[in-house]
């Protein structure tokens, strides 16, 4: 599917939330006009009600960089531990990870990095976890029943040893969404390890800072990738010692950049030497984002 192919008046569409603290979420909506702006698009949510007694839908205008088209669902698709997937409610949809399978595979437990808390959902509400790249959606469609296979976990368990560069995801508070370089001192666990990080330091700034990060906080360092940016790219960006994803809005004078950070709606500008094109780690391997 061409990307805009979807960006129609009358068109099903999820949007991503703005909300810092509603980061990533997803939420069902219908294209009901333009936009004030030719990259902003009038949208009316399907489970948000307006704020107002008459029990209206909520609407309001959004980015075109916050919006994407319904993805696929697989039918009789087998959840295993360890599938990333999107968990249903408050009206959205929320990215997790299942880390344990209850009552004979009919209901499962999903762990939020955002809320640091595993909650329990029947499959119903659950589906693989997915990101429109380029058009596609990834991983594509699976036609049969099948999940992540174990030989595919195993081979990723075998990248992370002593010495394994990674990055590194934050859950505290003001550094969530960010990825921070490290490198893997000593596996501690099964899903366990200790990391030294390259940029983060002790609170006496006399060390780099060292401790223990789980695996599902993980991922491989990404390769290098080829720069060159434009309008509506998304990349991370270095800032505060970490990488931050966010989307090119304007392209300036001299040869920089100004990024939107939709999770804290902040802008800023950058040198090329602070951003990378934006990457996600998916099914064990490297993708870049789609171009907006």
């Amino acid at each position: 599917m061409a990307y805009d192919t979807f960006l129609k008046i009358g068109a099903e569409v999820e949007v991503t939330s703005p909300d810092h603290t509603l980061r990533g979420t997803l939420f069902p909506a219908k294209i009901v006009g333009k936009g004030s702006v030719d990259t902003k698009f009038l949208v009316e949510y399907t489970t948000l009600e307006a704020q107002n007694d008459d029990g209206e839908r909520l609407r309001e205008e959004v980015e075109l960089v916050l919006l994407r088209p319904l993805p696929p669902r697989e039918r009789n698709y087998a959840f295993s531990f360890g599938d990333n997937v999107d968990a249903f409610f408050g009206g959205g949809w929320w990215e997790g990870a299942i880390t344990e399978i209850l009552d004979g595979s009919k209901k499962f437990g999903v762990y939020f990095r955002f809320a640091k808390q595993q909650f329990e959902f029947g499959k119903s509400c659950l589906r693989l976890h997915r990101e429109w790249v380029k058009g596609n959606w990834v991983p594509p469609l699976l036609e049969k029943n099948v999940s992540v296979t174990e030989e595919a976990k195993a081979r990723t368990r075998s990248k992370l040893h002593e010495g394994t560069r990674v990055e590194v995801c934050s859950d505290e508070d003001g550094l969530q969404g960010a990825w921070f370089a490290a490198t893997i001192v000593k596996v501690v666990g099964k899903d366990t390890f200790l990391v030294q990080y390259e940029t983060l330091k002790t609170e006496d700034e006399t060390e780099f800072l060292t401790e223990e990060a789980d695996r599902k906080n993980m991922r491989p360092y990404p390769p290098e990738a080829v720069k060159g940016f434009k309008l509506n790219d998304k990349v991370d960006a270095l800032y505060n010692d970490g990488w931050w994803e966010g989307v090119i809005c304007k392209v300036l004078r001299g040869g920089r950049y100004r990024v939107y950070f939709e999770g804290t709606g902040d802008y800023m500008n950058f040198d090329p030497s602070e951003l990378r094109p934006h990457q996600d780690w998916i099914d064990e391997t490297w993708v870049m984002s789609s171009q907006l």
